[in-house]
């Protein structure tokens, strides 16, 4: 054997002896593995489970809703209302106002159409009682009520508050009813989770869940707007349904969505409801607290030219005579910083205190005049009347409607631009009620005047007032209407 042939038996006597020694070391592996199995991690290893770590995202709501979704009831209900035929806008009326038809066609009939419509509620005695919506059953000729063992009654109103959305209604059962448990609403966490359930699009008991986005919301549904936000799915027929925190209380009334967002549903806090039920109960009404004053908020150029340290508290901007502010000394330009030893924020904070006080009810109020700190002593009376007068001092509730300043706030959270004013309220029966104005419609002209504030609303409305005739043009969603309103 040569030197060139016995180099390359050498080398292929090495490979093959690699080879061999790495095929022999993985059958040893292999078979110690075949016998012992897979090595273990050690347990103070093993990485935890976080689906059931406390305050994040429960495993399951199954045993949550098999509790309290009995006591979540279907609520569907008719309506006949009179229109014009041929032609219609949200409004009910024509879009070019109903003078036009009168003078180009005569006088069109009016004819009966019925409206159905679906809603949720609870029931909170067991012998029949249930908290809904006031917009599902306001007006409505029949209202029918279907629990969850499939069972369906005629249902009447028992009483309803068109300010904060809430109803009362009263079924008749045949048995003994399974009722929600209430919590308190004033102990709800931002960020805590929250189970809706109700009937969207009419689909019985859907449960839907998210957490507490925001409390406090105010989104121009009216004058006392305080609701919680929640990310849990909301839609048409979700209305008037309960909020229930992980205990299995009601912490809400689902109430409202924002049409062109997603994930942004309001609910009722239920302390409002709970405050308002002896009244509903009783009286089919609700009755509130009344100072007799007219307020606004602290802007920065007050604070500074009235030398008030910051924005907190309400400027007394008028002071209506006779009423109890009046009596008890209050004047234009105190500053309300205290109501029975709690601080008043802002002018919406200071309204929801003064309406959650009973008629009757002495009060101290706190006050800044001059930078002296001055206490009042008030005696409340009932809103009722003296808020009709007051709209009517102001330049407010003119042809039956109630507006308010569009916050940024609002804005952003809406997602509309701040130009105009938006309905808060709209009198029923009033000639606004009666071309179909509604709250949250925003007011954008007045007699073809631009509106930019409230001051601007104001001084049109007034003006118009006088004449007995106003041209106003609305903003409802992404469509624009124009209506006009007479006084006879």
């Amino acid at each position: 054997m040569n030197s060139s042939n016995r180099k390359t038996f050498f080398m292929f006597l090495l490979a093959f002896l690699v080879a061999f020694f790495i095929v022999s070391l993985v059958g040893v592996l292999r078979s110690s593995f075949t016998s012992s199995g897979a090595p273990e991690i050690p347990a103070a290893q093993a990485v935890p489970s976080l689906s059931n770590a406390p305050g994040l995202t429960p495993t399951s709501f199954s045993d949550l809703v098999e509790r309290v979704k009995p006591a979540v009831v279907n609520i569907s209900t008719s309506k006949t209302f009179k229109g014009r035929g041929g032609f219609g806008t949200p409004f009910g009326g024509s879009p070019f106002g109903d003078d036009f038809f009168d003078r180009f066609f005569g006088d069109m009939p009016r004819r009966d159409f019925k409206q159905r419509s679906l809603g949720s509620g609870f029931i909170i005695s067991n012998d029949g009682y249930i908290f809904t919506n006031n917009h599902v059953v306001e007006q409505a000729d029949k209202i029918r009520v279907k629990i969850s063992d499939g069972k369906e009654y005629d249902a009447k109103v028992i009483g309803t508050d068109a300010n904060t959305d809430i109803a009362l209604i009263k079924i008749k059962p045949d048995n003994s009813l399974p009722v929600a448990d209430i919590g308190d609403s004033d102990v709800v966490k931002v960020g805590e989770w929250v189970v809706a359930i109700g009937n969207p699009f009419g689909l019985d008991a859907t449960v839907t869940a998210g957490i507490v986005s925001a409390k406090g919301r105010v989104i121009g549904a009216g004058p006392y707007d305080n609701f919680i936000q929640t990310d849990a799915s909301i839609n048409p027929g979700n209305s008037g349904g309960p909020l229930f925190n992980m205990e299995g209380k009601v912490i809400g009334i689902n109430t409202a969505i924002v049409a062109q967002g997603q994930g942004i549903g309001f609910a009722i806090p239920i302390n409002m409801a709970k405050n308002i039920l002896t009244d509903l109960k009783s009286k089919g009404k609700v009755t509130r607290g009344w100072l007799g004053i007219s307020v606004q908020d602290i802007t920065d150029d007050i604070a500074q030219n009235l030398n008030h340290k910051n924005k907190n508290g309400a400027l007394v901007s008028d002071v209506f005579k006779g009423d109890p502010a009046d009596r008890a000394g209050i004047k234009i330009g105190d500053i309300i910083i205290e109501i029975n030893g709690k601080p008043v924020k802002d002018t919406h904070e200071l309204l929801l205190m003064i309406a959650a006080l009973k008629v009757g009810q002495k009060m101290n109020v706190k006050a800044i005049r001059d930078g002296k700190e001055m206490t009042f002593h008030v005696v409340v009376a009932e809103r009722k009347d003296n808020v009709t007068m007051a709209m009517e001092r102001s330049g407010l509730g003119h042809f039956g409607i109630a507006a308010q300043e569009i916050t940024p706030e609002m804005a952003k959270q809406l997602g509309i631009a701040r130009d105009g004013v938006m309905v808060t309220d709209v009198q029923a029966g009033s000639p606004a009620d009666e071309v179909g104005i509604q709250p949250r419609d925003i007011i954008v002209q007045v007699n073809r005047v631009k509106i930019s504030s409230m001051k601007d609303y104001v001084r049109e409305i007034t003006k118009a007032a006088q004449k007995k005739s106003v041209t106003l043009f609305i903003k409802r969603g992404r469509s624009g209407y124009s209506v006009t309103i007479r006084i006879d």
